[in-house]
């Protein structure tokens, strides 16, 4: 499936910006979200939607942390993936079905976007593969990610988290279930 696309991956920038606005559109991928949805607890997302979440996110990027790759296929930003250490996460650390597993220092693999075009071509389980050489040179020796095992076939917006399959595809293995369709999954880096 990927094999005929050529894949780049590079972390989100400052200078790769645009491309992420261009990738995500103007409506900020899912429901004006720009990946900041694992960062904001309640009502502070809720309230920061939209061009609020923009600015948010832009701000981490201009502050010289990357929190996540962009994919590129044929030229043009065609994915992202979001990973950060899990601290950068506060959602996660309220989260009943997706709390630690164990104390050890994780980063965490939150979203994934992925361009209608190029959908269902394996593009995902290549993000992942690229998250944890980002992570690998980083220095982080766990990446986990909180996909959705379903056998039922959904549409992108509820599995923006990714698949059970493609985190098994990618050589992650699952280390917990709290809830019947949220596994954790890990890749632990040798």
């Amino acid at each position: 499936m990927t094999e005929s696309l050529d894949l780049t991956f590079h972390p989100l920038t400052q200078k790769l910006w645009r491309d992420f606005e261009i990738l995500f559109g103007p409506n900020g991928a899912c429901g004006g979200c720009w990946c900041m949805f694992w960062k904001l607890r309640g009502k502070a997302f809720t309230e920061n939607t939209g061009n609020a979440a923009r600015q948010m996110q832009k701000s981490i990027v201009d502050s010289k942390i990357a929190p996540g790759l962009l994919a590129y296929g044929d030229g043009y930003p065609i994915g992202w993936v979001a990973v950060e250490p899990r601290s950068a996460y506060p959602k996660l650390a309220h989260s009943r079905a997706l709390k630690p597993v164990d104390d050890k220092e994780v980063w965490s693999i939150t979203c994934f976007f992925v361009a209608k075009k190029y959908r269902r071509q394996g593009v995902t389980v290549e993000l992942l593969k690229a998250a944890v050489s980002h992570v690998k040179g980083q220095g982080g020796k766990i990446v986990e990610g909180y996909p959705i095992d379903t056998q039922k076939d959904m549409p992108a917006p509820f599995i923006y988290t990714g698949t059970a399959s493609a985190f098994q595809q990618a050589g992650f293995k699952e280390v917990a279930r709290n809830t019947p369709t949220r596994p954790i999954f890990r890749y632990i880096i040798k």
